[in-house]
């Protein structure tokens, strides 16, 4: 095997050209990959509607659209309140929308500069001490040197480097807009969530503080039976022993509840001891009808979608800015001012002074880091394709296991609720047999206990409910889909310097300027 000698410069040097000749594309496609869409969901087909719970079965719209403010289908005023107070209020969402609008304007300095002339204006007054020549009397000279003058500079972008690196900024300032999208619907669904689990908490450490108040009563009963010999030792010990174990659950309980309120409150843009008063758990309606879309529109709905898909966009300017970077790059530049040893003369007509000049740069040799780099970025943009495929993944695997369990907890709260009611009829019989002298009247106090879990238990599962369907209308995404901020690898630069600040997303402040506009414009 004969050893392998390094490549001559004249053949680095052509490499350029080699890929020129070769209709080789500087970049490749940015448009996400298609992927093929599921028949449904999950495994198995979803209903038309879930179990019917508390008078509501849940029907599934098929092919409906994405609800913007979702959470005013559960109906209760307060809760619109609390959303729209923590996203008049989040500081983390005022942080995003500034970091965001420096973005727009770091894109916008960085398109016209790159894509317009440089103009500098610039004076320089010094003073001077040379040598001289060794024949001459004076071993050194003095003298002053006045110079003013404005200098103009232009790098051509004859490969599109400028052009591709711009497109790259845009995609990563339409990612950051499409994150500050998605923390603001993450903010409202923590928020509705929040809210409904602090209300089911403080119903549940009511019914627990109640069934404590019970089985101390079944306790005390039970010793009296046990000190009459009706009971065992062993049945006191064990009611006892129920009810210690039921109380030491309610102080957990108790400060469960209050960290959740804690959140809230700073969810809200509240200090902790300024957190909201608990919904009432029992008007809290669960909206009758979620949206379903269908899966090739799911992807366009969802913004974790639209920040893998900017990703891929970036990763594709990428490189082609890696690409660019091996052709010759062209600058041109110009001045022209005064100059002098001194005032009058640089003052003068005579002092003027002017240069024009050009640079040409041709990468020959650089130890091959420029074409490391360029297959680097080719790399970064494969591995951003197969991100982009597994977050189109997740978000259907997101959608169908918010599915199933909206489904289960319905299925669940409907056996719930018929375990309620079978123990609360059970216990008005049995109060009815107490106050007839059927029954000893310790039993009525067993009945009621049995009710309150029932009670607990059925609250549990309807909380859930209301939770997943937060979580299932969160899962479809947002009805509006922010403009794209970047452009396409054969589009002329001055598409991407028209504007550079409206090809991306706008936050929600200046979208409401702009509605407040147009309302009295008409």
């Amino acid at each position: 095997m004969q050893p392998r000698h390094p490549a001559p410069a004249w053949r680095l040097a052509a490499l350029p050209l080699v890929l020129a000749l070769g209709a080789c594309a500087f970049a490749p496609d940015s448009k996400p990959p298609a992927l093929a869409a599921p028949t449904h969901y999950g495994v198995e087909a979803l209903p038309a509607a879930g179990a019917p719970a508390q008078g509501v079965a849940q029907r599934y719209e098929q092919g409906a659209r994405p609800v913007p403010e979702w959470w005013k289908r559960y109906g209760s005023d307060a809760l619109n309140a609390m959303v729209e107070e923590g996203l008049a209020n989040s500081p983390d969402l005022a942080a995003a929308e500034r970091n965001l609008a420096g973005a727009r304007e770091q894109l916008r300095g960085q398109v016209n500069s790159s894509l317009l002339p440089s103009i500098d204006a610039g004076t320089d007054v010094t003073r001077k001490r040379a040598l001289t020549m060794p024949n001459l009397p004076e071993p050194t000279a003095l003298y002053n040197v006045f110079t003013g003058q404005i200098q103009a500079k232009y790098d051509l972008d004859l490969f599109g480097a400028a052009r591709f690196e711009n497109a790259s900024r845009a995609a990563k300032v339409e990612q950051q807009a499409f994150q500050l999208e998605s923390a603001r619907r993450s903010l409202a669904g923590n928020i509705v969530t929040g809210a409904i689990t602090s209300a089911s908490l403080a119903e549940r450490v009511a019914l627990t503080e109640q069934q404590v108040v019970l089985s101390r009563q079944v306790a005390r009963d039970t010793q009296r039976r046990f000190e009459l010999g009706s009971a065992s030792q062993n049945d006191a010990l064990q009611a006892d022993q129920d009810a210690a174990t039921l109380e030491a659950s309610l102080p957990g309980l108790r400060a469960q509840w209050q960290t959740t309120r804690h959140a809230l409150a700073v969810l809200m843009g509240r200090s902790p001891d300024q957190a909201p008063p608990d919904l009432a758990f029992g008007i809290l309606a669960v909206p009758p009808e979620v949206p379903v879309l269908v899966p090739s529109e799911l992807l366009a709905a969802r913004p974790d979608i639209h920040i893998a898909e900017a990703v891929l966009q970036a990763a594709a300017a990428d490189v082609g800015v890696a690409t660019a970077q091996l052709f010759p790059s062209l600058s041109l530049s110009a001045s022209m001012g005064k100059g002098g040893f001194s005032w009058p003369t640089a003052l003068s007509g005579a002092g003027s002074i002017w240069a024009v000049g050009a640079s040409l740069t041709q990468p020959i040799f650089h130890g091959g880091a420029l074409l490391a780099e360029r297959s680097a970025a080719k790399d970064r943009y494969e591995a951003s394709v197969l991100q982009y495929k597994q977050t189109v993944l997740t978000a259907f695997r997101d959608v169908a296991d918010t599915l199933a369990r909206l489904d289960a907890d319905g299925q669940a709260l409907a056996s719930a609720e018929a375990s309620r009611r079978a123990a609360e009829q059970s216990h008005r019989n049995t109060a009815s047999q107490v106050r007839l002298g059927a029954l000893a009247p310790y039993t009525a106090y067993a009945s009621e206990q049995h009710y309150v879990a029932a009670r607990v238990r059925e609250v549990e599962y309807a909380s859930a409910r209301l939770t997943e369907t937060a979580a299932l209308f969160q899962a479809m995404g947002s009805p509006l889909r922010a403009p794209q901020a970047t452009a396409q690898a054969g589009a002329a630069p001055a598409d991407a310097a028209s504007d550079p600040a409206a090809t991306v997303p706008q936050s929600r402040q200046q979208q409401q300027q702009q509605q407040q506009q147009q309302q009295q414009q008409k």
